[in-house]
């Protein structure tokens, strides 16, 4: 593969603390739209939510862990 085809390279770590229906609720949706990986659904998701503009402003004064990846 030429060097100009190559996506750039990942140097940086991201650690994630999900409890197991999050977990679950992730690989759900890889192994529904048939991803690699965990990681590629996880950038994927991320890649998706960054694109859309259908959400509301989160809330800007809510503790880190009351965010959520699956509604109660």
């Amino acid at each position: 593969m030429p060097d100009q085809a190559r996506p750039p390279k990942r140097t940086e770590k991201l650690q994630l603390m999900l409890d197991v229906e999050e977990l679950k609720a992730i690989d759900d949706w890889r192994f529904e739209n048939r991803l690699p990986s965990r990681a590629a659904a996880i950038r994927e998701l991320i890649r998706r939510g960054l694109n859309t503009e259908e959400f509301e402003e989160p809330p800007s004064e809510v503790p880190s862990g009351e965010f959520r990846v699956v509604d109660d």
